[in-house]
């Protein structure tokens, strides 16, 4: 009972803490040191009175002590991307395997920070961790940033006291993570845009420039040549029709979106249907088949139980098809299967994924293997990537000449006529 009113009031005492430390308002100060030069800072502060008796402690003359205004819309600042926290996972490793402590660590590399939004998290992680927390539970408050996965191997690694040597081999998954994501939306990004623009040129031309020609055309009463009176066509359909073609493309994505968030059958034949295409289905393969290994790598070697972390692992492979299969996994060595024949169950990985996986199981190097398997896949995934920019630039110049260089001779063509007529 004593234990029990013990803990009840050590939680309470955490809890106000937190709340006090919650409370603070961050305040920027301008102060003249000893020798009258001038400083300026940023300091928490339940106001300012104690940040003018704070300074004054430290020696300094304060000048101004003024409340952080907050920006015009919020205070929520830009959106935090992965790369932000692959940053973030090097800069706290590297601190704390060179004896930083913790808080102080988290203190650094929020002043260091230019993403206000990031800043504000990284803060109120050190809030909670001077509040009594530990680094999973707080990092807890921000699933979206930090997700299951990026949690489960901190938690593993502050129970193992290994957390540093965790955050090191958590930062490296980040960044290889992020770099093949960066490789396959530079390779998509180019020829996407250059589809996109030719396709605005084809409109402008069909509603301002292919009308003028048209008239031209039909003064003269001279007699078109089919590929003219095709183009003409649709210039007068898109005039009258506009509003319906550009509701239809927007409505097809948005339908396209929606079903594929929220029916999973719909959602799982796309993306089967997107790894069955050429050179690009290739890509998505290696790419997910590289993010299961490197991902089970990590939380095998970080100490996280095989099944436990089956669910953070099937999150990461940023496939539908390879998402099910390892929770298929799962599910078969939960009830005592060997990871390589639930691998080999799926169907969904290569003959030499499998046979590394047993020979990892086998010697008691799994992670090892898995991430000798992650580094051929990436290597693949680079290659393939080059290969896909190779292949594109020739199909993207013959579509341009198709919409584009089409249509502007088939306005022409009738000059060509009547010239060769005169």
């Amino acid at each position: 009972m004593a234990t029990a009113t013990a803990t009840a009031k050590n939680t309470a005492k955490l809890a106000t803490q937190r709340a006090q430390v919650s409370a603070l308002t961050m305040y920027d100060w301008v102060a003249l040191d000893k020798r009258g030069k001038r400083m300026k800072g940023e300091m928490p502060a339940k106001n300012a009175a104690l940040v003018k008796a704070e300074l004054r402690r430290q020696g300094m003359n304060p000048q101004t002590v003024r409340e952080r205004g907050k920006p015009l819309f919020g205070n929520s600042g830009s959106t935090v991307k992965p790369r932000d926290v692959a940053i973030f996972s090097r800069q706290i490793a590297t601190m704390m395997a060179s004896g930083v402590p913790m808080v102080q660590a988290f203190e650094i590399i929020a002043d260091g920070q230019k993403n206000i939004r990031f800043k504000n998290i990284l803060t109120d992680v050190k809030q909670g961790i001077e509040g009594g927390s530990s680094l999973h539970e707080a990092l807890a408050k921000y699933p979206v940033q930090f997700d299951e996965l990026y949690r489960n191997l901190v938690h593993a690694g502050e129970s193992a006291g290994v957390l540093d040597t965790v955050l090191d081999t958590v930062a490296t998954y980040k960044e290889r993570t992020e770099s093949i994501k960066s490789k396959i939306k530079k390779a998509l990004f180019y020829p996407i845009m250059v589809l996109v623009v030719a396709l605005l040129v084809s409109m402008i031309l069909l509603l301002f420039v292919v009308p003028v020609f048209a008239q031209t055309f039909k003064d003269a009463g001279a007699e078109l040549p089919a590929p003219t009176q095709f183009v003409i066509a649709a210039s007068e359909f898109m005039k009258s029709y506009w509003w319906v073609v550009i509701g239809g493309i927007a409505g097809s994505v948005i339908a396209l979106v929606m079903a594929n968030k929220r029916s999973p059958k719909f959602a799982h034949f796309l993306d089967r249907l997107m790894l069955k295409l050429p050179v690009i289905g290739a890509i998505l393969r290696q790419s997910a088949i590289a993010r299961f290994a490197r991902t089970l790598g990590v939380t095998f070697r970080a100490g996280v139980p095989l099944v436990e972390a089956m669910d953070a692992v099937a999150g990461a492979t940023g496939s539908v098809v390879y998402s099910d299969a390892v929770k298929q996994m799962r599910d078969d060595v939960a009830v005592g299967h060997q990871l390589q024949l639930a691998m080999r169950q799926t169907g969904v990985f290569p003959n030499m994924v499998v046979q590394m996986t047993a020979i990892g199981e086998e010697s008691g190097a799994l992670d090892h293997m898995l991430f000798k398997v992650a580094e051929f896949y990436e290597e693949e995934v680079s290659n393939a990537v080059d290969t896909l920019s190779s292949l594109l630039e020739p199909i993207i110049m013959v579509i341009l000449g198709v919409l584009v260089g089409g249509m502007v001779i088939s306005l022409y063509l009738p000059i060509f006529k009547l010239g060769q007529t005169i």
